[in-house]
């Protein structure tokens, strides 16, 4: 199939989900993870109506922009950023997903306060606690959330997370439950109810993180194709 039918498969599968909770499709923002696509990929999804180009990699996002590969819609960062590489991303992506350290967060303050802008994050939750992957502790995000709030240069939108990997279909609910919760609650307590995005759910699980609250999901393989990985 074409990236343009895998995007009205996988719309059609939103849809059905979204509607068992009260809302629509178009409440959902997909996100195309476009890691270890080339340019002529993200321009074909651009034109199927992809809502978001999502990069994974630095190195690849900034070739990719300076080949024109996502004009016309919005750019995200979705994978684990450095602090060495905060400069080639703030100001460059609409939306950052990924912050999930203190020290993350105020680099990236320090960054886009010289480049004279606010960007937009995400607050990233290590809700299943693995070691391997970065984000904050459940217990740790009110206190990272009142931070972000302090300062001037960033803009928190919403939480994100990624779950451990599922052993059976439907394993991954209760991580989502969990975050959908914690968003609500931070979004009452801290934001005065002005964060937007839960962005839980990929390939495998989009259908039941939409079911649990998500509202934005991050796919790549079942729009792009298998990704294949050197030795």
């Amino acid at each position: 199939m074409s990236i343009a039918e895998n995007i009205a498969a996988i719309r059609e599968r939103i849809d059905a989900a979204a509607r068992e909770t009260g809302r629509t499709g178009a409440d959902i923002t997909l996100v195309g993870a476009s890691k270890m696509n080339d340019a002529a990929a993200c321009r074909e999804a651009i034109a199927a109506g992809i809502d978001v180009l999502g990069e994974n990699r630095v190195q690849e996002m900034t070739a990719k922009l300076a080949d024109n590969a996502y004009e016309g819609r919005p750019l995200h960062f979705i994978g684990h950023l450095q602090r060495n590489k905060v400069r080639q991303v703030v100001g460059k992506v609409d939306l950052i997903e990924s912050v999930g350290s203190e020290a993350l967060l105020r680099e990236i303050e320090k960054e886009a306060a010289k480049q004279g802008l606010v960007q937009d994050i995400l607050l990233e939750v290590n809700i299943g606690g693995e070691e391997a992957k970065s984000g904050f502790a459940p217990e740790q995000m009110y206190e990272a959330a009142a931070l972000a709030k302090t300062l001037e240069h960033v803009r928190v939108r919403g939480l994100m997370t990624i779950p451990p990997v599922e052993k059976s279909a439907g394993e991954n609910m209760v991580y989502f439950r969990k975050v959908h919760a914690l968003y609500v609650d931070i979004n009452e307590k801290i934001y005065d109810n002005k964060m937007e995005y839960v962005s839980m759910g990929m390939s495998g699980d989009f259908e039941d993180a939409i079911r649990a609250g998500s509202n934005m999901v991050r796919v790549g393989t079942a729009i792009f194709g298998q990704r294949y990985y050197a030795n």
